[in-house]
């Protein structure tokens, strides 16, 4: 995110927010520090997302004789 400066060119956000930051007094310092805090601990870093585990399969392999798959589509509701 790139905001215009008065002098017409583009400095990034961070620094945006670091000098407005340093032209609060320090107890508006501290509520800023808060609320970052607060963001932080509500949304954190966004992590990646795990890798699907299929460590289940074959979990069902001796049912495969006594049930079709739509049999087991079926059993699985009933188990719910």
């Amino acid at each position: 995110m790139a905001v215009k400066n008065v002098e017409g060119g583009k400095i990034m956000a961070k620094q945006v927010i670091k000098v407005k930051l340093e032209e609060l007094p320090d107890d508006l310092k501290k509520e800023v520090m808060d609320y970052i805090e607060f963001l932080l601990q509500k949304y954190g870093k966004r992590r990646k997302k795990e890798k699907f585990n299929f460590d289940w399969e074959g979990g069902l392999s001796e049912l495969k004789e006594r049930y079709s798959s739509v049999e087991l589509q079926h059993k699985a509701l009933e188990w719910r």
